[in-house]
């Protein structure tokens, strides 16, 4: 358990280091992620990012576990 929370913490400090990198990506942009404006507010929901996300750390958990 404290090797992969402590793996976690690196990808997370990682990719802080990498921001500029990682917001030029499509990812929040996808098709299939909803937008709605109106006058008074936004609603966004990501649903393509998160069910892309979902599968790339679905894949490297398996491979940690492994």
């Amino acid at each position: 358990m404290s090797r992969i929370l402590i793996a976690i913490g690196l990808l997370l400090l990682l990719a802080g280091l990498c921001w500029p990198l990682l917001s030029r990506l499509p990812l929040g942009r996808l098709p299939g992620d909803i937008l709605i404006q109106r006058q008074n507010f936004t609603v966004y929901l990501p649903v393509t990012t998160c069910v892309l996300a979902s599968v790339i750390l679905s894949f490297v958990m398996w491979l940690i576990r492994r």
